[in-house]
């Protein structure tokens, strides 16, 4: 790995979870902190953590594993010195029963002895490839997050985790749509290349322009919608297992690590 791109994202991730930590930061951590692997987070009691890690692992393209915490430690240290999970995330979602209860800006006072905090692969990653290499993205230049939708494509089960592929979409020219899959795969660790493209109905969609996370986006004529498997799968999840407390980030809101992207290449 680049030295100067680690050290560079180091500083960066760690000043941008400093001005969330003071509260500075409330919204999307998208076009933050440019250089850093973004991740997605769930936090699960401790009874059921290798449940959820196995669920990870039998669906790896929706939810890759970058890292896995101790029982109530809210340290990452594989991701990045000093994250405290209790106040690192702009918004977290709380889910009671498998219902979304609330978004909160941190969770010190939620945080107990048994809970484990579980860091997903994040499409941000390949995002920054594509701008990077000029590939436009339309919800980026709209100032939106990315539009997801929950498929009737069913994940494979572990414990009390199931529930239904979630994948995030976006349009593009036939041209574009060619390079953002062949730019993708480099990242298997942050979903990799698209599982679909072309007609949403195969996976169950029936409109576009309804995602069940995120903001529509315009679709152009003649442009294709590309399909990736989405860490918000793992929301879903958390929601099947109707445990009474699990927390995840709020859609968009995710953890800046000290990680560069080049790190996540395969």
């Amino acid at each position: 790995m680049n030295q100067t791109a680690a050290s560079a994202a180091a500083m960066t991730g760690g000043q941008t979870r400093a001005d969330i930590r003071a509260g500075r930061v409330t919204g999307t951590t998208a076009g933050l902190a440019p250089g850093c692997i973004q991740a997605n987070i769930a936090i699960v009691p401790a009874a059921v953590a290798d449940d959820f890690a196995l669920f990870c692992a039998r669906n790896p393209r929706p939810c890759p594993l970058l890292a896995r915490g101790a029982a109530g430690d809210p340290a990452l240290p594989a991701l990045g010195a000093g994250i405290d999970m209790r106040t690192d995330l702009p918004r977290y979602r709380v889910y009671r029963d498998g219902v979304a209860a609330e978004e909160v800006t941190d969770i010190a006072a939620l945080w107990r002895d048994d809970l484990v905090t579980f860091a997903i692969g994040c499409s941000f990653t390949f995002e920054h490839a594509l701008l990077s290499e000029g590939v436009p993205l339309r919800h980026v230049a709209q100032g939106r997050n990315v539009a997801m939708y929950r498929t009737r494509c069913p994940t494979e089960p572990a414990g009390p985790f199931d529930g239904p592929l979630v994948v995030s979409m976006r349009p593009f020219s036939p041209s574009d749509a060619e390079r953002a899959a062949r730019i993708s795969a480099r990242f298997p660790r942050m979903h990799g290349s698209p599982i679909h493209l072309g007609d949403p109905a195969a996976l169950g969609i029936a409109d576009l322009g309804r995602p069940d996370y995120g903001d529509a986006v315009e679709i152009h004529p003649g442009e294709v919608p590309l399909f990736w498997a989405c860490g918000v799968t793992s929301q879903a999840a958390l929601e099947a297992a109707r445990l009474p407390l699990v927390i995840a980030h709020a859609p968009g809101c995710m953890l800046v690590t000290d990680l560069p992207h080049e790190a996540a290449l395969a």
